[in-house]
């Protein structure tokens, strides 16, 4: 069975990023495989997420960079019951995305709407994809935990990021959020069943 859903960005994740090594460590995480990676369409992607979704009872994502955003794109999206928490790792600005990338990327604009499934994003001090003050006003418009792990690059194979295990450190933590809201959730009246992350 399937509980874990890998969602790269931009270009995929090559063999050695740490989404690859996460898959062929645990035997119940997949990668969501794009048609394209180079040129990305919003609503293409969202149909291979769809597709991913659609044949398990609920999933937790682990995305990277454009892939969060992708992720983010899910808040209204009915396929969001679906997502039991979400793992956002270096998330990119849409806006510097597209000019290091021009004519390239098809994503429409930033997705900023509260997620309706536990978070937590993690970040860097020096991404070159987003800037700190970016990476917070994504994590609060998003509703979500916020975590810095230091200068540690756009947390992939080019900043020294193959095999990450502190990755999995940071993904129980969402795990624990997700159970903390549904046993929560049970005792709770229906008017304040949301879950809401911190950031931080």
């Amino acid at each position: 069975m399937i509980d874990t859903l890998l969602i790269p960005g931009l270009n995929g994740s090559s063999d050695e990023h740490w989404q690859r090594h996460w898959a062929r460590d645990q035997t119940r995480s997949v990668v969501v495989e794009q048609q394209d990676w180079t040129c990305p369409v919003l609503e293409d992607w969202q149909e291979e997420l769809d597709k991913a979704l659609s044949v398990v009872d609920g999933a937790f994502l682990v995305a990277h960079s454009l892939g969060c955003l992708l992720v983010a794109s899910y808040a209204k999206r009915s396929q969001a019951a679906r997502i039991r928490g979400a793992l956002l790792v270096a998330p990119c600005s849409l806006e510097t995305t597209l000019r290091m990338h021009p004519c390239m990327v098809d994503f429409g604009s930033a997705p900023l709407d509260p997620l309706p499934f536990p978070s937590l994003v993690v970040g860097s001090l020096n991404d070159p994809y987003m800037s700190v003050e970016e990476l917070e006003r994504h994590a609060r418009a998003w509703d979500s935990e916020l975590t810095t792990i230091g200068f540690a690059g756009h947390i992939n194979v080019a900043s020294g990021f193959g095999r990450w295990p502190a990755g999995y450190d940071l993904f129980d933590r969402v795990l624990h959020r997700a159970t903390s809201a549904t046993h929560a959730n049970l005792a709770l009246p229906a008017s304040d069943t949301r879950w809401h992350a911190r950031a931080v």
